[in-house]
């Protein structure tokens, strides 16, 4: 299939990314394949085949059993995405997965796309079709809810 050949490499990297585990992004890639083969999809855009991917790993960290599986097979410094930042503070893969638990679909894939992807306010509006004032507003919701588990994990509030 000429869709896979021209991105599936770069949809295993971001979800490589995503889960800190190669084999469990080759699944999820290999998967979105195998379906749209079998609906008979010869074509489809890379927006479309990015938001597929990034809904599939939401739904694997989501797993709780899947989560503590792959927690127990990668050391803790390879889960850390390295350039992740929110609100100037390194946010580690436990406080995503604790997040993508607490926000909904939308904002959930909202948090991949700025945090781990890297993409604009702008970026994010156009992939997800969405306002920029809309992508704004769930950032600050993000960033408010990142804020509340980050003093919870240390103990209360200070």
């Amino acid at each position: 299939m000429d869709l896979y050949r021209r991105y599936g490499p770069a949809l295993c990297r971001k979800c490589e990314r995503m889960l800190g585990n190669r084999d469990d992004a080759e699944d999820i890639v290999q998967g979105l394949f195998v379906d749209l083969l079998k609906k008979g999809v010869e074509e489809e855009s890379l927006s479309y085949l990015y938001r597929a991917v990034t809904n599939r790993c939401l739904n694997l960290i989501r797993n709780r059993k899947k989560r503590r599986a792959l927690l127990e097979r990668n050391t803790r410094e390879q889960l850390l995405p390295a350039r992740t930042l929110l609100e100037d503070n390194v946010v580690g893969f436990e406080l995503l997965g604790r997040l993508v638990a607490r926000l909904d679909r939308r904002s959930s894939e909202i948090l991949v796309y700025r945090y781990l992807d890297d993409l604009t306010q702008d970026e994010i509006a156009e992939t997800m079709n969405l306002s920029r004032k809309t992508v704004g507003k769930r950032l600050k919701k993000i960033s408010s809810e990142a804020q509340k588990l980050g003093r919870s994990g240390r103990g209360g509030k200070r």
